[in-house]
């Protein structure tokens, strides 16, 4: 934050000045003409994002101090209407969640012919249960709001996603942290990838994905073309295929791990729990007007339920099991910032483990 910005937020000053921490810090509720629930963060940071109660409690819109931090397609935000296929209900947004059941293209399921669109069925579905609370935490004021989404269908699967999105007062960061359940008595495949979707000014020519990787490979024949410049950026090409690599990264304490997209002065982190989402897939979509780029970890690559299967890589929740996965973006507003960013991801590349993945059935780089 700019030092003119910059005011006293701590416990002792600001309980001086108000009893109301809506004034510094707060999720404003409001409903669209089209009947589309909304939250908007307010966060005296400067971050400020709006999530989607409607469309899984997704992250939409996005900014730091009025800087925009993703894409957003034409006409967004959609109302989820299943008659409908999944890219023409993509919102773009900071945050579409894939899965529970099915990440990737669409398929027809080998073994009894079930038809699943492209990245399954969550973003279409509606959180309830909604709650927000908050208070201090010594000198830390944190507010959090949460949902509850069901993937259910009678004699089908009970999945349930508990999903709390919390920001501290002061930080521009949020944490998403969902916790999946199998609430049936029937084991249930568990794919879920943390869509992570960013557009410009935040990424433009020259900017760069920072990630301790011990290992890049290519999904196809148009990423591995590209794979020279996995790691850098360019300015909006028109009719550019989409190139995808998924990295093999390293982990340190409790199994944390840590990526960003930055220039020399501003960017993104996202820092991950690897426990249960090992995999972090790269997408490079560079098409002029719908120049949009992902960082996504998962505990899956987007491959669909049938590669998955015959690969031995797919997750299955057993009757009573429950996943906890933890997700924290934080924005790094200058050099001083990314610089400590990338002091971080060294030390991980000298410090941390590899973790355990296998990916032989992707050719290497």
């Amino acid at each position: 934050m700019p030092d003119s910005l910059r005011f006293d937020l701590s416990r002792a000053a600001v309980e001086q000045y108000s009893i109301d921490m809506r004034q510094f810090i707060d999720f404003r509720q409001s409903t669209l003409a089209n009947g589309l629930r909304l939250i908007e963060a307010y966060n005296s940071s400067g971050l400020s994002f709006t999530l989607l109660p409607d469309r899984g409690l997704d992250v939409w819109l996005a900014s730091y101090h009025e800087r925009p931090l993703t894409w957003i397609s034409q006409g967004a935000p959609h109302t989820p209407d299943f008659g409908a296929g999944w890219t023409r209900q993509f919102n773009g947004g900071l945050l579409v969640t894939c899965g529970l059941r099915h990440v990737g293209p669409p398929e027809s399921d080998d073994r009894n012919g079930e038809l699943r669109d492209l990245h399954g069925d969550y973003t279409r579905l509606r959180a309830y249960n909604l709650d927000v609370h908050g208070g201090w935490q010594e000198d830390r004021y944190t507010l959090e709001v949460s949902g509850v989404v069901a993937e259910a269908a009678l004699f089908g699967e009970q999945l349930r996603l508990t999903r709390t999105v919390r920001m501290t007062l002061g930080e521009p960061a949020l944490e998403i942290v969902d916790v999946v359940e199998n609430l049936y008595d029937t084991p249930a495949p568990l794919m879920l990838l943390h869509h992570f979707n960013f557009g410009y000014p935040l990424v433009q020519e020259g900017v760069q994905l920072h990630v301790a990787t011990a290992e890049v490979r290519p999904r196809d024949l148009t990423a591995r073309a590209a794979f020279g410049t996995w790691e850098h950026y360019s300015a909006a090409i028109p009719r550019h295929l989409e190139e995808v690599h998924f990295h093999q990264v390293y982990a340190g304490a409790g199994g944390r791990s840590l990526a960003a997209l930055a220039g020399n002065n501003f960017g993104v982190q996202i820092e991950w729990d690897t426990t249960h989402e090992p995999y972090l897939t790269q997408w490079k979509n560079f098409r002029r007007g719908i120049y949009v780029c992902g960082v996504e970890p998962g505990n899956c690559v987007p491959e669909g339920q049938n590669r998955a299967r015959r690969s031995g890589r797919l997750v299955m929740l057993g009757p009573g099991e429950q996943q906890s996965f933890r997700n924290k973006l934080t924005v790094l507003p200058d050099a001083e910032s990314v610089g400590a960013m990338r002091n971080r991801i060294s030390e991980l590349r000298t410090a941390g483990q590899p973790v355990t993945i296998s990916l032989v059935d992707y050719d290497a780089s």
